[in-house]
């Protein structure tokens, strides 16, 4: 079936636009395509990886580069690569899906996703033509495996505190790096590396290294609490030999590659980690079902609904917001090209459109993998503990996620950050929108006339919670100015009340889009997930701006904004255990999410 085309909202420009619910793309509207290729992804893990995971985390010599180059003979590892160049050359959203689908394969996952994002996509968009046609067809097929080398003993999230160096050779025919880099994945068996350097001190660059260059060593893998079949190790350059025509990109625009390749790779891992998530459920749900106690599987007992129960909320509410913002990248990489921009500068230009959203998936995401596997575990009771369940290695495995891709305590930082920078330059009108919140705080509230139309009162409370973002941010920035960057603490508050926001509403546009569609009855439980994701959002919005207006208000102006909290968070009575129940019998019935 064909998408309609929808109405794109600008990056960050959800918060003081109501959103459409037939504007969005959600994972109800998949082509018959899209079905196949995950179905063809969930097949390969079921076939190749599922049933060697022990000797995967072992690290046997040979297997992952094996397991990728079957990988890549499916086109498994090429999905946003052209045809020009060996790929699938399929858009967006297929690719966000081929994460999603893979996400479940534990170690191998992380090696895919490394190879495809970080490892190929570098030399894919910033890469001259000779670069791009010496490389990426074998990237594609798996032939040739990528990695990427940024962090450094001394920088992480700080990536441009970097001490590589970069020396022009006195014949000015090679650079000679200098330094070391941690924690690279697939660093023990790539062919090809994207590494970050300074020449002349400062000019931060990219530039491709291969395996075998002189000079270029790698360190012995490292042993990690979890993803233990992952390579993972430290890449040392002593005087090593890079030819002048490897540098990646311009010189001394190297954040540039190192920022833009970053946008998407936070989307993708959280597509990465929904997936794992979907299959700990699923996981969890058979053990619920044949494990008994006191005489009855464990799935009966209403503590064990709950946990099933939630753990699905939290899914399908980030993967509304995934899809939702998947398909706005789609969009606009389509509207850059259809402007003349050339096939790189389309799809990095509408990453950094979103950069705000993919900030906001990265630490939703991880975090409800977190969440899920955390309960997956406590279902599985003592045996969670063991290896012999999967649980816990998938419990061991999530941990990194939190920090892979820029901390989630950078990613807070940074999407509050880009949405105030935006409405300073004009991108965004935050400050019109925020006045009106304070005008309407000192105003007699008008209840108007009721509104009987589909989801009437879930509009408006999420309508309710941008207003509470737009109040302690807007009195934030005018009470602390410039000294407001150094109030983290106050930062995050923002920021998560920004991330419940967003995806609550993605997930009530969703469910409203649907029953539009087929009516309530065949979506009943759809609204119940909606409802107690919803309610439990306006808490935790009015948690943090409770937390964030005391932090820097006081006085008339505390006791306004705090009313004006108490205001715009008010929701109805809600059995959510009722729900729960509803959400957790379906799960139970159907086996799976």
């Amino acid at each position: 079936m064909e998408t309609t085309k929808t109405s794109t909202l600008k990056g960050g420009e959800w918060l003081i636009q109501p959103g459409n619910a037939q504007d969005i793309f959600t994972p109800e509207d998949f082509t018959e395509e899209q079905i196949m290729i995950r179905d063809m992804c969930q097949q390969f893990l079921v076939a190749e990886v599922l049933p060697v995971l022990d000797r995967i985390d072992k690290a046997e010599p040979g297997l992952m580069p094996t397991l990728m180059e079957k990988a890549g003979e499916q086109g498994l590892l090429s999905a946003s690569v052209p045809e020009e160049y060996s790929g699938m050359g399929k858009d967006f959203v297929t690719s966000t899906l081929v994460s999603e689908a893979l996400g479940a394969g534990y170690s191998f996952s992380v090696a895919m996703s490394a190879h495809a994002g970080i490892g190929t996509l570098p030399i894919l968009y910033f890469g001259t033509e000779e670069q791009k046609k010496k490389y990426i067809p074998k990237l594609a097929t798996g032939e040739w495996k990528g990695s990427y080398g940024l962090t450094e003993p001394g920088s992480g999230s700080d990536a441009l505190g970097a001490k590589t160096t970069a020396t022009l050779s006195a014949d000015g025919k090679y650079y000679l790096l200098n330094g070391q880099k941690c924690w690279i994945t697939n660093g023990g068996f790539a062919d090809v590396f994207t590494v970050f350097a300074k020449i002349d001190g400062d000019k931060f660059t990219a530039f491709i290294v291969e395996r075998g260059m002189p000079g270029f060593t790698q360190g012995q893998e490292e042993h990690k609490m979890g993803i233990k079949g992952s390579s993972t190790v430290q890449l040392y350059f002593q005087d090593c030999k890079v030819p002048v025509e490897n540098v990646l990109g311009e010189i001394g625009r190297g954040h540039i590659i190192a920022f833009n390749i970053l946008n998407i790779g936070r989307l993708k891992l959280d597509a990465a980690a929904i997936g794992g998530a979907k299959g700990a459920l699923n996981e969890s749900i058979e053990y619920a079902k044949t494990r008994e106690q006191f005489n009855l599987p464990i799935a009966k007992f209403g503590a064990i609904k709950y946990k099933l129960a939630e753990m699905a909320i939290r899914i399908y509410a980030d993967e509304s917001a995934l899809y939702r913002t998947a398909k706005w990248i789609d969009e606009k990489e389509h509207e850059l090209l259809g402007a003349g921009k050339p096939f790189n500068e389309a799809l990095l230009g509408a990453a950094e459109e979103y950069a705000i959203e993919c900030a906001i998936l990265k630490v939703h995401g991880s975090e409800v993998l977190d969440y899920v596997v955390d309960e997956g575990v406590q279902i599985h009771g003592g045996n969670g503990f063991s290896d012999e369940y999967n649980i816990s290695r998938a419990y061991r495995d999530s941990r990194i996620n939190r920090i892979f891709e820029g901390t989630n305590e950078i990613n807070r930082l940074l999407s509050v950050d880009m949405m105030l920078k935006r409405a300073m330059k004009g991108q965004l009108d935050l400050m019109g929108p925020a006045m009106n919140v304070q005008k309407e705080l000192l105003s007699i509230p008008d209840f108007g006339e009721s509104d009987d139309s589909l989801f009437a009162a879930e509009l408006k409370m999420i309508a309710n919670m941008k207003k509470c973002i737009l109040m302690v941010a807007g009195a934030a920035v005018q009470k602390l100015m410039m000294t407001l960057s150094k109030e983290q603490e106050i930062i995050m508050n923002i920021a998560d009340m920004a991330i419940e926001t967003f995806v609550a509403e993605s997930m009530l546009l969703r469910v409203k889009k649907a029953v539009e569609k087929n009516g309530e009855d065949s979506n009943k439980v759809a609204i119940a997930m909606m409802l107690v994701y919803l309610n439990d959002a306006v808490e935790k919005v009015a948690r943090n701006g409770n937390e964030a207006v005391n932090s820097f208000a006081e006085g008339d102006e505390q006791k306004m904004m705090l009313l004006g909290l108490k205001r715009f968070t008010k929701a109805a009575p809600f059995n959510v255990k009722e729900a729960r129940r509803t959400i957790a019998a379906h799960l139970i019935e159907s086996g799976r999410y």
